[in-house]
């Protein structure tokens, strides 16, 4: 197969699960193309979509301030007790002069998801609409790129192992935050998996290249 340019890069996609090429065509509201060797889902394209991506956002955002505002988890060991948040575990890493792990803390489970929720807010917003063209798909750009280093999950479970190994020495009560937090890496989870970058992109495409022809 011969390209004449590398824009016609643009009507082709690769299957995910066996690489054949097909090229894009158009279809329905709600529907999706399938791949012609394996099956395999190629792309979506659901206008609604759109409505739940914006959503989520907005209630990751808040789920997520209440999960920074609040204490995770309350630790009393021989009458001492001790408030653990996520502002206070990047700070105590500065002050105890870990500089460089509290800066990577700070950027992979406060800025990164913070800013990915926010560039997801941005970009349903304006495809809801239908306004904004270039700058919806630096963002898109901007969120493929930063989207593999939020690491709130791995922070989940990092405070879920020590807790673990906290039980037979002192009492623990989980705090407001925790149950936040634990809802936000659901949402991000379910926002990244079930609506996908790629998918995103199809109905920026599609939306814009109808406006255009209007």
């Amino acid at each position: 197969m011969k390209l004449e340019n590398e824009d016609a890069l643009d009507n082709y996609i690769i299957c995910h699960q066996c690489l054949t090429l097909h090229e894009e065509i158009a279809i329905a509201d709600g529907s999706h193309a399938c791949c012609t060797g394996c099956g395999g889902v190629l792309y979506r394209y659901n206008t609604q979509r759109i409505d739940h991506g914006l959503a989520l956002s907005i209630t990751g955002l808040i789920f997520f301030a209440l999960a920074n505002f609040f204490p995770l988890v309350q630790i009393e060991v021989l009458g001492t007790e001790q408030f653990i948040t996520i502002s206070k575990t990047i700070f105590t890493l500065f002050e105890s002069g870990f500089y460089l792990v509290g800066l990577i803390c700070a950027f992979l489970i406060f800025i990164f998801p913070l800013m990915i929720f926010l560039i997801n807010l941005c970009v349903f917003a304006l495809l809801k609409a239908q306004k904004g063209k270039k700058i919806t798909k630096e963002l898109l750009v901007l969120l493929a790129y930063i989207t593999p280093w939020s690491m709130t999950d791995i922070f989940l479970v990092s405070i879920l192992v020590a807790l673990v190994k906290l039980i037979g020495y002192a009492q623990i009560h989980i705090g407001v935050a925790f149950w936040a937090l634990l809802v936000f890496v659901l949402i991000d989870v379910y926002l990244v998996k079930r609506i996908q970058i790629f998918e995103i992109w199809m109905l920026h495409k599609r939306i814009f290249a109808h406006k255009d022809e209007v």
